[in-house]
């Protein structure tokens, strides 16, 4: 074996395909910012959330953290999350006895998640059998010491509980059991890079198809003092509390808490989801120090091979890369060390007047430990998106261990616009290296939507808090959108809505009322505020509704706001924050598509929907074109009466394949802002639309079969006519058997039993009699707009050719319950909807 093949050089490591990771949602809680937008602001606006003392009943821990006295003063410093004890246990279906024995890690694991879903404007409930996979760095074994130390439990239940309630496997897993995931789960634990290792993993199994989509990050809690003093002691920690990385003063780290989840989806499908990007994963690498000085010592060249690993997955140059967030803990080691990698990494190439920049966020908020690389991403991926690098702290004398005048190196010690180069987007490296050796780094890319506006800000517009209201399974008519190439499923700027509404849901009453409060918060900050000072924008309250609508669990305790404009939405949501009372609970309503049938037609029907909605304009327009392909005519001009339509919409010829678009159409607007059929069912030729509605066939055999019905039914010679009698389908059927008795004819039928009134079909002359007998016994009748003797013998010369037609056509069991036209019972497991059943359905009533 040549061991010069061992090492690995980035000039000769084979290049494997690399599939860009779209971030399409992120969540946090870290200290001094519980959400995406605080901790932005407190990175903009240079905030030390690490703070002095011993950490009171305020942060929800149980007595104190440390003894009284003798404690090193390095420990009195650290960036503390509050409110660790406050946990919603219902919300997740856990008991409070189960709750009490559950570690803050798995509580923050499972609300943060949670929040990062509805961030990617996901409902969280239809990820439910989903290949998600769960992938999280967690390495603090706190909590299961204070619960051994409360003594063994002798209730088997408790003792579960203690046992699942205190692992890192069940902190990851509980998250997949929460949320119904059915892809991998694991934990990791690599030290200090865990988090980002985590992020490797993830996007690894994105890559191998093991996930379609993933939740990624970290978290860490302090709960014990054991370790803070050990650590303390061994002088791994800053004694004034200050994380002064690649300063002169650097004299150890500053120990934090916190949690962030990434949500990541491949870059191809989060496009063609119209899914909101913050930005892009280029590239990613893990490997090891191996052999040091010492086993907590760092490797230059280990971190600097990690790197180039990473620019040669993401296939970039090191010059082509302009940020990066540093490890940086603020060691009088590892600061030198991790300036000499990345300088060496990042310098190959690169003018001498444009150094790579570096910083790092623990400054801001401590040594996260193995939540510090998925915080630091989230930094990289803010600052990316507001085009912005804030202020890296306590960097006032640069360290003299570091030879700046020769490295390609500028610590952003003062608040930094992104240097932008034109022909390319933003780009960042992420650092994370473990202190057992495992090095990982992370390449993020600045990412321009279609409409050229970045992944920058709340795009999504809102607060969405726990408790508040793909891949994602979705419905029949949802891929019908899509299936004709609608992407993009945001309403948004396309839509001329004048009203909408904004639903409002929680599992009870306070959380209804906090969830309006956090709306109303948010409004009245004047987030999207119009240069004028009109208001939001209707783009950003167009996306806000929508993805309360369709990106939101909806929970029993629920109300709505209708509103036209910024105003009428505050004033809405004050009533609901106000109210003494809460709407009663509520189950979601069990939701029926019916589908017409004909008569149901009218000239510019749909004109107004293919203006103002994307969804009816998308299916609408590939049925014309699929349409145009047989006939050489466009179904729209007749639809909408235009001069120039080919023919008629009262024929048969037009009306079916009109009417089945339109009503598909619907089907899909309606699934796409959220409402989606449980159950379905349709009147005759609407039968059709509601088979495409439960997955029976594609859209355009649907439409091809509705087409192909009105061409034989239009060809058919004598003239037919139809009527609705008022009377039960025992009295109508005596009429019709007495008068079929004494005809010489055809003879009629009852075409459609409405319960409370029967149409009845056949020869026009025949109608017209039988109608005349029936107005003179004081029956009441009604004559229907002209139209063919559907469902009746007259029919029945083209059901050869309509069989045969649909011999061709490709069929499914139906994926929602589907109520049959001829039996009114719902289609049973192996009931074929083929074409023998299409033929009966013709013409039986």
């Amino acid at each position: 074996m040549n061991l010069s093949t061992v090492h690995s050089n980035p000039t000769t490591m084979p290049k494997t395909t690399f599939e860009p990771i779209a971030i399409v949602g992120m969540a946090c809680r870290f200290p001094g910012a519980d959400d995406i937008e605080a901790f932005w602001r407190l990175l903009d606006s240079g905030t030390n959330a690490v703070t002095e003392g011993v950490p009171g009943s305020g942060t929800g821990r149980a007595g104190r953290l440390f003894r009284e006295s003798g404690v090193a003063p390095a420990c009195r410093f650290a960036g503390f999350l509050d409110r660790l004890d406050e946990f919603d246990a219902a919300f997740f279906r856990i008991s409070p006895v189960e709750a009490q024995r559950l570690d803050p890690q798995q509580r923050m694991m499972l609300e943060t998640s949670w929040q990062a879903v509805e961030d990617a404007g996901i409902d969280p409930d239809r990820l439910k059998g989903s290949r998600t996979g769960v992938y999280a760095g967690i390495s603090n074994y706190d909590y299961r010491a204070l619960v051994l130390e409360a003594g063994e439990p002798t209730e088997p239940a408790t003792s579960l509980y203690s046992v699942t309630g205190t692992s890192f496997n069940t902190a990851i897993g509980r998250v997949a059991f929460a949320l119904g995931l059915n892809g991998p789960a694991m934990a990791v634990d690599t030290a200090c890079s865990s988090s980002l290792v985590a992020i490797h993993q993830a996007v690894s199994g994105l890559q191998r198809g093991e996930a379609d989509m993933a939740l990624a990050g970290g978290v860490h809690v302090i709960l014990s003092s054991q370790l803070f003093e050990m650590r303390a002691n061994a002088g791994m920690l800053s004694p004034d509390g200050r994380c002064a990385t690649f300063d002169a003063g650097a004299n150890g780290y500053v120990r934090g808490e916190g949690c962030g989840i990434l949500v990541l989806k491949r870059l191809g499908e989060a496009m063609a989801d119209g899914d909101r990007i913050w930005a892009v994963i280029r590239g990613t690498a893990l490997n090891q120090d191996g052999a040091t000085p010492g086993l907590t010592v760092p490797s230059a060249d280990a971190q600097e091979r990690c790197i180039d690993a990473a620019l040669l997955r993401a296939g970039l140059q090191p010059s082509e890369v302009d940020y990066v967030e540093a490890h940086g803990t603020g060691t009088e080691v590892g600061d030198p060390i991790e300036a000499s990698a990345t300088a060496a990494a990042y310098g190959r190439g690169r003018e001498p007047d444009r150094p790579i920049l570096i910083g790092s966020v623990k400054t801001n908020i401590g040594h996260l430990e193995a939540a510090a690389g998925v915080a630091g991403v989230i930094k990289a991926v803010l600052s990316i998106g507001r085009r912005t690098i804030p202020k890296h702290l306590h960097f006032r004398n640069p360290s003299p261990q570091i030879d700046w005048d020769r490295i390609p190196l500028r610590v952003t010690g003062e608040r930094t616009e992104w240097p932008l180069r034109s022909g390319r987007p933003p780009r960042a490296g992420v650092s994370g290296f473990g202190w057992s050796g495992t090095n990982a780094h992370v390449l993020l890319e600045g990412h321009e939507a279609a409409d050229g506006v970045s992944g920058e800000g709340d795009s999504n517009g809102g607060p969405w808090p726990v408790g508040s209201a793909l891949p994602v399974p979705v419905s029949p008519a949802e891929k019908t959108a899509d299936a004709v190439g609608l992407g993009a499923p945001r309403e948004g700027g396309l839509s001329a809505r004048v009203t909408r509404v904004l639903p409002l849901s929680g599992r009870s009453e306070e959380a209804l009322r906090e969830l309006a409060e956090r709306y109303l918060a948010w409004a009245d900050e004047g987030v999207g505020e119009t240069s004028d000072g009109s208001g939001a924008g209707d783009q950003l309250l167009a996306d806000m509704a929508w993805t309360a609508g369709v990106g939101r669990s909806h929970f029993d305790h629920r109300a709505g706001v209708l509103f036209r404009d910024a105003a009428s939405l505050r004033e809405g949501l004050r009533r609901i924050a106000g109210a003494d009372e809460s709407p009663a609970p509520r189950r979601a309503a069990t939701v029926a598509f019916a589908f017409a049938g004909q008569a149901s037609q009218w000239p510019g029907m749909g004109a107004g929907l293919y203006a103002s909605e994307p969804v009816v304009r998308a299916v609408l327009d590939r049925c014309d074109e699929v349409l145009r392909e047989g006939r050489n005519a466009s179904l729209l001009d007749v639809m909408f009466g235009r001069p120039a339509a080919a023919g008629d919409l009262d024929d048969p010829h037009w009306k079916q394949p009109a009417i089945y678009a339109l009503e598909c159409a619907l089907a899909a607007l309606w699934s796409r802002i959220g409402v989606r059929p449980d159950v379905v069912l349709g009147h005759s030729l609407g039968e059709i639309a509601a088979a495409h509605a439960a997955g029976v066939f594609g859209l355009e055999d649907g439409l091809r079969l509705a087409a192909v019905r009105g061409e034989l039914i239009g060809a058919l010679p004598r003239e037919g006519a139809m009527a609705a009698v008022f009377a039960p389908a025992g009295r109508v059927a005596e009429a019709l058997d007495e008068h079929n008795a004494a005809s010489r004819g055809i003879g009629l039928c009852i075409a459609a039993d409405n319960g409370a009134h029967q149409v009845i079909s056949g020869p026009a002359d025949e109608v017209a009699a039988i109608l005349e007998r029936l107005e003179a016994d004081g029956i009441g009748v009604a004559r229907l707009r002209r139209s063919p003797a559907y469902h009746s013998a007259m029919i029945e010369p083209a059901l050869d050719a309509l069989e045969e037609a649909l011999s061709r056509f490709s069929h499914a069991p139906p994926r929602l319950p589907f109520v049959s036209n001829l039996t009114g019972r719902v289609i049973e497991a192996g009931e074929a909807l083929d074409a023998a059943y299409w033929r009966r359905q013709m013409r039986a009533p």
